[in-house]
C-alpha cells in the first residue's frame, strides 16, 4: 500500500468541468468551426462496407455553396417542382411555429417549442423518406407532419388539449402522435425513442416488411444510455433504421460539451459500433435530403443502419419556458457560420430561375392565411382550460382493460360535479 508520505510528489488529480466558448454579454465566436467547402466530400456507394464511411463522420457533407448552387456528387438533383414543395413546408413550419408560440404568450396553451433554424431536418428528411416509414421524433420534428400534409387544425387542438384533441389531452402540447402518418407518440422522457425505433426496425424485418424505421435524438440525450442500447441492438441486428443525432449544441441549458462534443464529433460513435456514418450540415435542405435517401436505400438493402449528425443550431429557447439569454450571448443564431436553411433553399430556387420575391412574399401571404383560419377553427373548441365541451370523465377511460371498482366511483363523482356546473 502506497503511503501518503510517498504521494506528495505526485500531481494532484483534477477534473475537466466544459465549459461553452461564450457566455451572456460575450461576443459570439464561431470561428473554431471547421467548414469544408460544398461538394468537397466523397460520397460512398451505398453497399459499401460501413467502414468506409467512417473518415466522413469527422467532416460535414454539404451540397449549396454560399451562392446557393447544388455541387458534389452528393447533388440529390431534385427537379423544381419537388424544391417549392420543401420550400413551402419549411415555410409553413415556420409561420406555425411563430402564431402557437404567440398563442402560448397570450395563455392559449401552457408551452411551445420552436423548430427555427432546424427546419431542413425534418422536412428534408421527410421528402426523402417513404411515407409509410416510421419516424419517431422527437419534439423539434413536427415539420414531418407538415410534410406528410398532416392537417393543421388537428395539431392545435392537441397544443390546446381541447375536445378536438386526438390524443384526449394525454399528451404535453406538440408532443403529437399518429400512426397513420408515420409519427410515433413523442416521449418527454428524453432518449425513449431511439429503442423504440430500433425495436420498430427490427420487428419489421422480422416480419418481412419493407418499411424502415428513422428516429432522431438531441445532442444532450445522445449522453443516456438509452442511446447505447439502442445503437448496440441496431448494429449487431443490421436494423433497418436510420439514427439522426440532431447536433443543435444546446440541450435546455447546457451545451453540446457536456455530451462529449469536446472529444470528437457525435457522428464518429458510429465508428466505436462499427455501423455506417454521417456527419451533415443540418442547415442545407438539399444535404439533409442526399444522407436521408442513401441512409435509407442502405437499410432497405439490407445493409444495416446508419448513424448521422445533423450539424445545425437551436436559434431560439428550449421552449417557452426557457431564456436562452441566460446562458448564451443573445442572438447567437444569427451568427451561425451555416446560415438559414429556408433563406438557403429560397437562394438555389432563384438562382436556378424557379422562384422571386414576388412568388415568396405571395405564398408567405397564403400560408398566413392557412395558419389563421386553422387556428380559428380549432379555437372554436376553446383553449387550454376554456372548452366547455371538454369530457372530464375521460380520464378515466383507456387505462385499464376491466376498471376498478374504486376508479368506477371516481369516475361517477366527476360525472356528478360536471352535471352540477352545467345546472
Amino acid at each position: 500500500m502506497t503511503s501518503k508520505t510517498e504521494r506528495r510528489n505526485q500531481p494532484v488529480l483534477a477534473l475537466h468541468v466544459p465549459e461553452p466558448d461564450a457566455r451572456p454579454g460575450d461576443e459570439v465566436d464561431f470561428s473554431h468551426i471547421t467548414i469544408p467547402a460544398a461538394g468537397s466530400v466523397r460520397r460512398p456507394d451505398v453497399a459499401a462496407p460501413a467502414s468506409e464511411t467512417h473518415e466522413l463522420v469527422y467532416s460535414l457533407v454539404r451540397v449549396l455553396d454560399d451562392e446557393g448552387k447544388a455541387v458534389g456528387p452528393w447533388d440529390p438533383r431534385l427537379d423544381a417542382d419537388t424544391l417549392r414543395r420543401m420550400l413551402r413546408d419549411m415555410m409553413l413550419l415556420r409561420v406555425f411555429d411563430d402564431r402557437m408560440y404567440r398563442a402560448q404568450r397570450q395563455g392559449k396553451t401552457s408551452f411551445y417549442m420552436k423548430s427555427t433554424g432546424e427546419e431542413a431536418v425534418g422536412v428534408a428528411a421527410a421528402y426523402a423518406l417513404h411515407r409509410d416509414d416510421m419516424c419517431f421524433p422527437t419534439y423539434r420534428q413536427s415539420g414531418l407532419l407538415i410534410a406528410r400534409d398532416y392537417p393543421l387544425y388537428d395539431m392545435m387542438c392537441q397544443i390546446y388539449s381541447n375536445s378536438g384533441d386526438k390524443l384526449k389531452g394525454r399528451q404535453l402540447p406538440i408532443m403529437y402522435s399518429d400512426r397513420a402518418h408515420g409519427y410515433f407518440s413523442i416521449s418527454g422522457n428524453l432518449g425513449t425513442q431511439f429503442p423504440q425505433a430500433v425495436g420498430w426496425a427490427m420487428a419489421s424485418a422480422i416480419k418481412g416488411d419493407s418499411r424502415i424505421a428513422a428516429t432522431w435524438i438531441g445532442d444532450g440525450a445522445s449522453a443516456e444510455g438509452d442511446f447505447h442500447a439502442a445503437v448496440t441492438f441496431a448494429g449487431v441486428y443490421r436494423a433497418p433504421v436510420i439514427l439522426n443525432i440532431v447536433n443543435n449544441q444546446w440541450a435546455i441549458s447546457t451545451f453540446s460539451g457536456i455530451a462529449g462534443a469536446e472529444l470528437t464529433t457525435f457522428a464518429a460513435r458510429a465508428v466505436g459500433y462499427g455501423i455506417a456514418g454521417l456527419r451533415v450540415d443540418g442547415n442545407d435542405p438539399l444535404a439533409v435530403y442526399a444522407a436521408t435517401r442513401w441512409a435509407a436505400d442502405r437499410a432497405r438493402a439490407n445493409l444495416g443502419p446508419t448513424l448521422i449528425e445533423m450539424f445545425t443550431y437551436r436559434v431560439e429557447g428550449h421552449s417557452t419556458s426557457d431564456d436562452p439569454t441566460a446562458y448564451r450571448p443573445a442572438n447567437a443564431g444569427k451568427s451561425w457560420p451555416l446560415g438559414d436553411p429556408v433563406e438557403r433553399l429560397r437562394r438555389h430556387l432563384e438562382g436556378l430561375g424557379e422562384w422571386d420575391e414576388e412568388r415568396n412574399a405571395k405564398l408567405l401571404e397564403e400560408l398566413g392565411a392557412e395558419v389563421r383560419t386553422a387556428q380559428k377553427e380549432a379555437e372554436k373548441l376553446g383553449t387550454l382550460g376554456n372548452d366547455p365541451n371538454l369530457d372530464v370523465a375521460s380520464m378515466f377511460d383507456d387505462v385499464f382493460e376491466e376498471m376498478p371498482w374504486h376508479l368506477k366511483e371516481q369516475r361517477e363523482l366527476a360525472l356528478a360535479e360536471v352535471e352540477a356546473k352545467r345546472r
